[in-house]
């Protein structure tokens, strides 16, 4: 009866994940059954965008809207609202425009300076704003190496600050203008006002993506997220996907954009690349190069992620495929920053890394805001022994997003070549903290804890490591040597014993030094327990590995000559070995029953 009260309450919790899926799925298709509408929206926003110039925005509404069916000449939505004021100052605004275009910002603004309308006076603060970042990136460029950190600052932020302070103070701005307040406040480092601008930013404009992907950039944590108060508005969907994406929750990412694929937008290629993107961050290579060979057919020219593509095909060094893909940006746009960094992710499979650092360089003088030239180039001068210039690069990574768990950990990994264990503890925290769930930064944090004599610590890093799924298979000989370390024999043997029947059940036999190892030393384990049998088996592997070929054979001498001498060997068998002399199998996969420590459930 207690087993079928189980099953019946497993199946009751079932059925109500069930329905709670279903009704997301019912919401969510809702929100989408009116394409036409959509379509429609994405039009009328692409037409307002383009006035003001917000040429990001634009192609973002447009390529959504591509990939929706072409609407008949009596569907088309009328043209945006033309008042009064728009057309008193419409000569002046056509003539900034043109200015604008050819990105002579001061002089858009002075002919700007007397206008009244609301698309004026953005476009007014918009050149303003833009002339001091120009200003900005050329003194920069022309007076600091691109890793000098400066103090160099658009000057026309403040004074921009307190025109649209003023003016937000008497309501007088539209979306488009809290959206521009906000990217000052932001610059500004005022964060708190920031996030408060751009939410208020989305409830006048909804459907303006800018400024979405504004806020996108200010949330920390999925409970700052829950906290906001946002427009219910179908953009949201693409919002909390692109958020689930940058907060490392990829199954709640990918859900979101399979669901949204369902909903119409199958031909999306901006949700195609999010969804490589997102296999990309989960390290499920074959996905997600099997998805950007499939963006790259649907739009063979794009260059935008282009970069994050080279990152998984250096990854699979895959040279050939590279270095196609190089040429074949540096033939569509070799000025463009993830050319850059795909030549120099080139340089940097073929060793020259001298040259790879100099692309990547070439990438920061375009856009000193990309975080994975900053992140590769910290990795490129760590291959050149500079540690200083790779700290100044990862910092720079993470004051471009906080969110970067590879500047984390490459910083940590530089100060543990510079043995300062304290720091890099602190720097593989953080980067744990964005990836809890990936081996590399607990077994990071386990070698820290180790130096630092903290041994249980380091313990349940090392488990907890093998527990989320052991990317490079060397937690548990970690923590094996850890146990040895603290003469903990059965526990050192008991990891060696799982150690051994991984490699051997996934067919994986690349690490034979560290096979022999764990043969040695479950030799002399079994020797020191007479269970001379076992003993002789683990002395019978080690001859197979150079290393330990002399250890096997003096075990087996020492095992032949107690033999001799009639001595019993001992007949318990806790822990034994039938499964190490087994045929390999690409079938099975390991199975974790043994818990040394009972740390499985431990996080530290």
């Amino acid at each position: 009866r207690g087993v079928q009260r189980r099953a019946g309450r497993r199946g009751a919790l079932a059925a109500q994940r069930c329905c709670c899926v279903d009704g997301k799925m019912a919401a969510l298709s809702s929100e989408f059954s009116d394409l036409v509408g959509i379509k429609k929206q994405l039009i009328s926003i692409t037409a307002l965008c383009k006035e003001r110039g917000l040429v990001h925005s634009v192609k973002w509404a447009s390529e959504l809207a591509f990939s929706l069916s072409p609407l008949p000449m009596s569907e088309l939505p009328p043209p945006p609202p033309f008042t009064e004021e728009d057309a008193q100052d419409l000569d002046a605004v056509t003539l900034a425009q043109s200015y604008f275009d050819l990105k002579e910002y001061d002089r858009a603004a002075y002919f700007l300076r007397d206008c009244c309308s609301p698309k004026a006076y953005f476009l007014y603060m918009y050149s303003r704003y833009l002339s001091g970042e120009k200003k900005k990136d050329d003194e920069t460029v022309d007076s600091l190496g691109p890793l000098e950190k400066g103090q160099v600052r658009n000057e026309a932020l403040r004074e921009l600050r307190v025109e649209l302070s003023k003016k937000h103070r008497a309501g007088e701005l539209d979306g488009f203008a809290l959206y521009l307040y906000g990217v000052v406040l932001r610059k500004l480092e005022l964060q708190r006002e920031a996030v408060e601008v751009f939410v208020e930013a989305t409830h006048c404009l909804p459907l303006h993506w800018g400024a979405w992907l504004e806020l996108c950039n200010l949330i920390t944590s999925i409970d700052m997220l829950k906290s906001l108060s946002l427009p219910q508005c179908w953009l949201k969907e693409f919002f909390l996907a692109h958020m689930y994406t940058e907060l490392q929750m990829i199954k709640e990412a990918l859900q979101k954009y399979h669901s949204l694929m369902e909903a119409g937008f199958s031909k999306s290629t901006y949700i195609i690349s999010q969804i490589a993107v997102a296999y990309h961050n989960i390290r499920d290579i074959d996905q997600a190069l099997s998805v950007f060979n499939e963006l790259r057919e649907q739009d063979p020219y794009r260059i935008e992620n282009m970069d994050t593509f080279s990152n998984l095909l250096y990854v699979r060094s895959m040279k050939p495929e590279l270095s196609y893909l190089a040429h074949n940006l540096c033939e569509i746009d070799k000025y463009r920053v993830e050319t850059c960094c795909v030549i120099g992710n080139y340089y940097s499979l073929r060793s020259q890394h001298e040259k790879a650092a100099l692309y990547f360089q070439r990438a920061l003088k375009l856009n000193p805001r990309c975080l994975g030239a900053w992140t590769l180039m910290g990795h490129e001068y760590m291959e050149m022994k500079n540690t200083s210039a790779a700290i100044q690069a990862y910092r720079h990574a993470i004051e471009v997003n906080k969110r970067d768990y590879r500047a984390w950990y490459g910083l940590g990994q530089t100060y543990e070549i510079l043995k300062m264990p304290f720091y890099c503890l602190y720097y593989y925290r953080r980067a744990h903290q964005l990836r809890p769930n990936d081996s590399r930064m607990l077994v990071a944090l386990g070698e820290c804890y180790e130096k630092l004599s903290q041994q249980v610590e380091a313990k349940k890093c090392y488990w907890r490591a093998y527990s989320v799924g052991d990317v490079e298979r060397m937690a548990l000989l970690k923590l094996a040597k850890l146990h040895e370390q603290l003469n903990e024999s059965d526990q050192a043997a008991q990891c060696y014993i799982i150690y051994i029947r991984d490699i051997y059940s996934c067919g994986e036999l690349l690490e034979q030094a560290e096979l022999s190892t764990a043969f040695r030393y479950l030799g002399q384990y079994y020797f020191k327990g007479k269970r001379y049998d076992e003993a002789a088996l683990c002395a019978q592997r080690c001859c197979d590995y150079n290393d330990a070929r002399e250890d096997g054979k003096a075990l087996l001498r020492q095992i032949s000559q107690v033999r001799g001498q009639g001595e019993a060997p001992a007949t318990t068998s806790d822990l034994s070995l039938p499964f190490v002399f087994g045929p390999l199998s690409n079938n099975t996969t390991p199975v974790r029953h043994v818990s040394p420590l009972n740390l499985s459930s431990v996080t530290p």
